[in-house]
């Protein structure tokens, strides 16, 4: 995920933390300016949905415009490369989905340990 938060503040104006900060601020998002600043200079590791949602009523704009979808690295030459396993056998196109095993007793479910 590519993390957006400078783009959209520059889209507002908002060129420094305290002037994101004090935006937050006027929806009732109190973070510490030490977290704006965190936000603000590199990709957060984690971000509450409910900071998220004020973020973006702070910012007047969407999550998709906070943060973009990247491909992961190799993911492609993975998808190229693989079109075929080891054995000849032909991959299929498109997105693997799991396929359910069939159960080894055929009796109805047992309860879960209580």
């Amino acid at each position: 995920m590519k993390w957006n938060l400078r783009m959209v503040a520059a889209q507002r104006d908002l060129w420094r933390p305290t002037e994101v900060l004090a935006a937050f601020r006027q929806v009732g998002f109190n973070p510490s300016l030490s977290k704006v600043a965190a936000l603000w200079g590199g990709t957060p590791v984690t971000v509450r949905l409910e900071d998220l949602d004020m973020m973006c009523a702070a910012l007047g704009c969407t999550v998709a415009d906070l943060l973009q979808a990247e491909p992961l690295a190799g993911t492609q030459a993975v998808l190229e490369e693989g079109e075929r396993t080891a054995d000849g056998v032909e991959l299929p196109s498109g997105p693997v989905r799991p396929v359910p095993g069939s159960r080894r007793g055929s009796g109805p479910r047992s309860l879960p340990p209580s």
